[in-house]
């Protein structure tokens, strides 16, 4: 039995499950979230970085300067959890702090340049990885998955 019959008849998931359809696409999600994760940890393994660390990164590149609290709220994450991966990266030089002028108390987070050339070399691999993981499902498929998944993130976010 491989790996991913063994998950689905523990969890109850898969084409053949009883499960209330929506108990089903939560379990299923839960479990892709939990793989693509585990192999995109592997793939930065061999630069010492996680997963988190990297979102974190694509968040602060995307927002620009975010505060500690607006990057933590991006990534639906507490300030301390945030703040443990921020010392990370600083120490890594992949990441700065910096206090926010209009607000001293406040601090803003920035990509250093270390850190634009380090995603420069590895963009294009990870970004043949990931294709590859989603390499079975169509174009219109990816689209209707996207577009599936924003609505129930955009739910979740309505509280």
């Amino acid at each position: 039995m491989s790996p991913g019959s063994k998950t689905e008849e523990l969890l109850g998931i898969g084409p053949d499950s009883a499960l209330e359809p929506s108990i089903r696409a939560f379990r299923t999600t839960l479990t892709l979230a939990q793989r693509l994760r585990y192999a995109m940890d592997e793939r930065l393994r061999e630069d010492g970085l996680t997963t988190q660390q990297a979102a974190l990164i694509t968040v602060v590149v995307a927002a620009g300067k975010p505060s500690l609290a607006e990057a933590a709220a991006a990534l639906g994450s507490t300030h301390q959890n945030v703040a443990q991966i921020v010392a990370a990266l600083v120490r890594k030089d992949l990441l700065r702090v910096e206090p926010d002028p209009a607000d001293k108390r406040r601090k803003l987070l920035s990509a250093t340049n270390h850190s634009a050339d380090f995603w420069k070399q590895r963009d294009v691999g990870d970004h043949a990885a990931v294709a590859g993981w989603f390499g079975d499902l169509s174009p219109a498929e990816l689209k209707t998955f996207c577009e599936l998944s924003d609505r129930v993130i955009a739910r979740l976010a309505d509280g």
